[in-house]
């Protein structure tokens, strides 16, 4: 074999690596990444068993709420004053202190993990329990905690019995009615694989923030249509 052939051999042998290296590199850092998205999704598990047996509320339902609403981060904020892992505003807050009996309470506690999943899962409970006759109260809960009560009523107006099904088709903000079917899958989800697949978890993440986002947008208009 000549001195020429030996050198094109090597650069040949040198091109794999060079091919391969990226996409194992970028497969080793997303799952690196998941596997931190994993951990911290599970922090909260504690405060989020003791909300539920507090308030008798799905414990899997309110995990799947805490990742639409912020991603499992505490420090969140919303556009329209909302706080921390549940995404609260003060008013329900505020409810939910007086409920509890819990003095000096100020807005800004709602950024510690435990009392936003407390306050956000009293006034997910009671938002459930306003719809007892519902086959799927759940599904009116989420549709009153995400838009109020207001808008859950109206749309349930005209339904002559309060099928979940009927409902849905019923509401006419995209965000929510996306809000609703992100939660109940995600919960499903959670149900039937309790070890999330890093997979899953990273592409609930890019829904996620897609749809945070349109909410957003959503709420910018309205305001923008106020002034």
């Amino acid at each position: 074999m000549t001195h020429l052939a030996v050198m094109r051999r090597i650069r040949s042998w040198l091109v794999y690596p060079l091919v391969l290296l990226p996409p194992l590199a970028l497969l080793a850092a997303a799952w690196w990444w998941g596997q931190e998205e994993k951990a911290r999704d599970e922090r909260f598990d504690r405060f989020i068993t003791e909300a539920s047996r507090r308030y008798q509320i799905d414990a899997l339902l309110i995990r799947a709420v805490v990742w639409r609403e912020s991603d499992f981060d505490p420090s969140a904020l919303g556009l329209a004053g909302e706080r921390g892992l549940m995404q609260v505003r003060e008013p329900a807050a505020q409810e939910w202190a007086d409920a509890e009996r819990i003095e000096n309470f100020r807005p800004t506690d709602l950024l510690d993990p435990r009392t936003n999943i407390l306050a956000g899962s009293w006034y997910l409970a009671r938002a459930i329990s306003r719809w007892p006759d519902a086959d799927r109260a759940e599904v009116f809960g989420l549709a009153e905690y995400n838009a109020g009560r207001t808008h859950a009523r109206r749309w349930a107006r005209d339904l002559p019995q309060p099928v979940a099904a009927a409902f849905i088709e019923q509401i006419d903000f995209p965000t929510t009615k996306q809000y609703i079917l992100d939660i109940l899958d995600r919960r499903e989800l959670y149900r039937t694989e309790p070890e999330l697949p890093v997979y899953r978890l990273l592409w609930g993440k890019v829904t996620g923030y897609w749809w945070r986002w349109q909410e957003r947008r959503q709420i910018q208009r309205i305001k923008e249509a106020q002034d």
